[in-house]
């Protein structure tokens, strides 16, 4: 199906036309069309064009809006100031406009089928390591983003990098061979299905009971970093029991995202082994063609901008002098699959802003050798810190870092309390409690992170979060179910669109935001800005909430004034839901 033209796209055409015909020597100037608070609309780029013409910006404008003319769309343009357009639009274009949008499923949002292929590395747990408050921005932010994407048209390929190699695994490994039953499940002689929580309890204990031998025991210390080395040279009994680990971790990995409510899918976890076989061609392909070279046996990248706190270069180590790999190494690797494997037209990278240096320097090699040029990007999506409410990293009262399921349990738990308190005025069953509890708690915890800008930290305050006042999740979820309930109780007419009816100030504001969704939309995919999304959506619902104290729908004056708004209402409610849906919130029907 055809895109739907917003309001606004159409109005910045006709001013376009009127440019060109009123100052053909003006070329296809740009109109600069925006939402305004004087008018529906304010054009502004008169004033450069008057610049770069030497004309009057006033008369110019004038003679724009001479042009223009009048017609079914344009209902007023005024002349302001030294040579601005105020533009009003007339009802009738506005309702019709939105007719045509929510007859589109897409709700007039762009599709460009010809977006290219991004690989979004997100979601970056480390195997035999518990998940905690900082693993849940990567995997928040990644999540809607890949919903974004995909809906403007994109082709995603998903990448979990998660951390299964390394020095460590040879402790673990080691133990699990002198300690053969420590990671069995069974019982009565059959396997049993394990929960994500015992999968990380054995794990953790496997983790300290290897961590305490490691450290006290000479001989196992030697024996642990022998079998690193059987490890890294694929030693078939070494890799199984690395398996184990991998698995048992999965298990856990996956009962996180499920409480998070994300689609984690097996064959997009990629992690670091995954690149092995491809190390010592990358460090090869590097020498070879110049851009790293040996440097105190280290093979090393130097940047005449990236120094140490002496003044010497601070270079990106590619291997080690003992000719271990570090993680640019494996970073590396991983571009020239995604590029040449994968056919990635862009690299998106939902990392840590604290890792910026390490991915400037990476993206830069990359480039230098040849892997990421004009016609493919790398871009980190970098994120700030979750902080407590005294604005420090967050921890528990121990001084702990704050485990992810005990956070997302009690953000469930806070949020099944106040969905209890609606619950005989929502007529909810005890079944539907515990669920928009989950949908509520769950929603609390992500809108959070995606309303805030993603560079930016922010302060992790429960009891604002489940709020129903302010800018949170269940202020826009209650906004989507307040208007299914009204459509249950208005059964003597249907949502339709009434183009012949003036509107009321609240009923215009509305519609004129309901008109900017598919732009904003795509602004959000174009800059990797989800929070954009999420300010639309909360300025919906605060239009949504000064049209009701001010145009009642059920005690409207006439049959065609309660369709109308009907319509808006509908309208509202479908843009709520699809909006949340890219950001991976549910809405549940009755709140």
């Amino acid at each position: 199906m055809a895109s739907v033209p917003s309001l606004a796209s159409t109005v910045q055409q006709r001013l376009a036309e009127g440019l060109s015909a009123a100052l053909p020597e003006a070329g296809s100037a740009d109109p600069l069309l925006r939402r305004s608070d004087r008018a529906d609309f304010q054009a502004n780029g008169i004033l450069a064009l008057a610049k770069r013409l030497k004309g009057n910006p006033r008369e110019l404008a004038t003679k724009v809006v001479e042009a223009i003319g009048s017609d079914g769309v344009l209902k007023e343009i005024e002349v302001s100031g030294p040579g601005f357009l105020n533009i009003t639009v007339s009802d009738a274009a506005i309702i019709e406009t939105l007719a045509a949008r929510a007859a589109d499923d897409r709700l007039g949002v762009p599709f460009n089928p010809d977006a290219g292929t991004t690989v979004i590395d997100y979601a970056q747990p480390n195997v035999a390591k518990e998940m905690h408050v900082g693993h849940l921005r990567s995997a928040v932010i990644g999540a809607a983003m890949v919903e974004i994407l995909e809906f403007t048209g994109e082709t995603v390929v998903r990448r979990h990098h998660i951390g299964d190699w390394g020095t460590q695994f040879g402790m673990l490994i080691q133990y699990l061979i002198e300690h053969p039953h420590e990671l069995d499940h069974k019982v009565e002689g059959a396997d049993v299905e394990v929960s994500g929580e015992e999968a990380m309890s054995n794990l953790n204990r496997l983790y300290k009971a290897s961590r305490t031998l490691f450290d006290s025991d000479e001989d196992f210390k030697t024996r642990a970093r022998a079998r690193v080395v059987q490890l890294q040279a694929g030693d078939e009994e070494t890799l199984a029991l690395w398996q184990r680990f991998v698995d048992e971790s999965k298990i856990y990995f996956y009962s996180v995202f499920e409480k998070l409510d994300m689609d984690i899918r097996d064959p997009d976890i990629v992690g670091e082994s995954g690149y092995n076989d491809m190390l010592q061609e990358t460090c090869r392909l590097l020498e070879e063609s110049g851009v790293a070279v040996r440097s105190e046996g280290a093979l090393c990248v130097f940047f005449d901008d990236v120094k140490g706190p002496d003044g010497n270069p601070t270079p990106l180590i590619v291997q080690k002098s003992d000719g271990g790999f570090g993680y640019a190494a494996t970073d590396l690797s991983a571009i020239r699959d995604r590029v040449q494997n994968l056919k990635a037209s862009t690299l998106l990278y939902v990392v840590d802003a604290r890792q910026s240096l390490h991915f400037k320097m990476v993206f830069e090699t990359a480039r230098r050798a040849g892997w990421l040029n004009d016609e493919v990007k790398a871009v980190q999506l970098a994120f700030g810190t979750v902080l407590g409410k005294d604005g420090k990293p967050f921890k528990t009262r121990e001084g702990e870092t704050v485990r992810l399921v005990d956070l997302l349990d009690e953000a469930i738990e806070r949020a099944t309390a106040v969905v209890e308190e609606k619950k005989e005025k929502a007529g909810l069953s005890d079944d539907e409690v515990a669920e928009n509890g989950r949908y509520v708690g769950i929603g609390a915890v992500k809108y959070a992170d995606l309303s805030t800008s993603a560079v930016r930290d922010y302060k992790f305050d429960l009891d604002q979060m489940v709020s129903l006042n302010g800018d949170t999740s269940v202020y826009l979820q209650y906004a989507y179910a307040r208007i299914q309930s009204i459509k249950r109780n208005v059964t003597d007419a249907q949502p339709t669109a009434h183009a012949e009816l003036e509107l009321a100030p609240a009923e215009r504001a509305l519609a004129l935001h309901l008109d900017q969704f598919g732009a904003t939309v795509t602004e959000a995919a174009e800059e990797y800005a989800p929070h954009k999304l999420a300010a639309y959506l909360y300025q919906l619902a605060s239009h949504l909430t000064t049209f009701y104290d001010q145009c009642p729908v059920m005690k409207a004056e006439t049959r065609e004034l309660k369709e109308n708004r009907l319509f808006l209402v509908d309208l509202t409610a479908r843009t709520l839901h699809r909006g949340m849906a890219l950001l991976g919130i549910r809405t549940p029907e009755r709140l």
